[in-house]
Parts: structure tokens; C-alpha cells; sequence
């Protein structure tokens, strides 16, 4: 394992450049994994395509279940920033924004980090312990944006957090739908569908 202690003196120093290091991994883990899938990837595989030896990974991560759990994290943020970006159109309708939204979760190019996703789910339900970080977030780091969404259109708080997480178990649940049949044209018109009523029902 690296001493980043020993290249560089202050501690903090270390420990900033360790964690800009990690990010920066953790992005191209996200990149690779979304231009090649997940189908036999090893430490070793990815750590060749991303420019890093497969010691290095786990010096930063641990291990390839703890990598996994970063991918979807971030997989997960990029979405997020995605809809703060869309929600700061000018003339697009929330409607419009949930639509484009979709639009990008159902690519069929992220297919596999959507599949990882539900994948590191079930294994942290069932408590396995090195995907337990992925359950903290997984529906609380969604409400707020989701929740500003609907604030935003007329709708009171506490409303708000009932919709956002509504409308967010929807898409998680077309998106395992998508995973589980390959029927995209069934799962688009659920989601139309969905958004039709969730927003003529305002």
C-alpha cells in the first residue's frame, strides 16, 4: 500500500491530494463502466483501462465491492446534477424536466450501471455490510432536489416530500421493469402515462 504520509509531509496535504485522487478515479470507473458494462470486470481489468494499477484501487477503495458501491453513488450524483441543470432551463415545464430526465436514465448505454445499481441494492438488503453506504442515501439524497421541483411549481412542503418520493420509486420501479423485460416501448408509455397524472392531478 502508497504512504501518501511519507511523498508528502502535511498530513492534510496528503489526505486533500488522496481524496482528489480517489474522485477522480471513481469518474473514470464511471466512464468505463458506461461505455463497457460490468460483464467480467475486475479490479485488475479496470484499473489497466482507467490508467492505475489494481493494488492502487484497493488502496483507495478497499475492495471491488467498495469501488462498486462508489460507481453507483456517483452514477447516482451525476443524475442529480443532471436534474438541477434541466430544472434550470428556461421554459421547460416540470413535466418536460422529468421527461428529459427519463430519457437519460433509460439510455441504453447506462443500462449496466442501472443494473449494478439494483444489483448493490438487493445485496445490501440482505446486509451484506460493504454495500450498507449505498442504502443511507438512497432515497433521502433524492428528496431535496426532487422536493425544490415541486416547491417551486406551487406545491407546499410537506406535499412536496410526498410527490418526490413518489415519483421517485415510480422511475426506480419502470426502470427494474425495463431491466426485467426489455419492453422499452411499454415501460416509455407507463412513464408518459404516470406523468400525465401526476401533473394534470395539480
Amino acid at each position: 500500500m502508497v504512504n501518501t504520509n511519507d511523498a508528502y509531509p502535511d498530513g492534510k496535504v496528503a489526505r486533500s491530494r488522496d481524496g482528489e485522487r480517489r474522485a477522480r478515479l471513481v469518474e473514470a470507473a464511471v466512464d468505463h463502466v458506461a461505455a463497457h458494462g460490468i460483464a467480467d470486470l475486475s479490479l485488475r481489468s479496470l484499473g489497466a483501462a482507467i490508467g492505475v494499477s489494481h493494488r492502487m484501487l484497493i488502496h483507495y477503495f478497499g475492495s471491488k465491492e467498495q469501488l462498486f458501491v462508489e460507481i453507483v453513488r456517483t452514477s447516482e450524483r451525476r443524475q442529480r446534477d443532471l436534474l438541477s441543470r434541466l430544472q434550470l432551463e428556461p421554459g421547460l415545464a416540470p413535466s418536460d424536466v422529468a421527461l428529459l430526465l427519463w430519457q437519460r436514465l433509460t439510455d441504453p448505454g447506462l443500462a449496466d450501471q442501472e443494473r449494478l445499481f439494483f444489483e448493490i441494492c438487493g445485496q445490501a438488503l440482505r446486509g451484506r455490510p460493504e454495500y450498507a453506504p449505498l442504502i443511507e442515501g438512497l432515497v433521502t439524497d433524492w428528496l431535496e432536489p426532487l422536493m425544490a421541483a415541486e416547491v417551486a411549481a406551487g406545491a407546499n412542503p410537506a406535499v412536496a416530500r410526498n410527490r418526490a418520493r413518489l415519483g421517485l420509486a415510480t422511475v426506480r420501479g419502470l426502470l427494474l421493469d425495463l431491466l426485467a423485460t426489455g419492453d422499452r416501448a411499454g415501460v416509455d408509455a407507463a412513464m408518459e402515462e404516470f406523468l400525465r397524472l401526476f401533473y394534470d392531478a395539480e
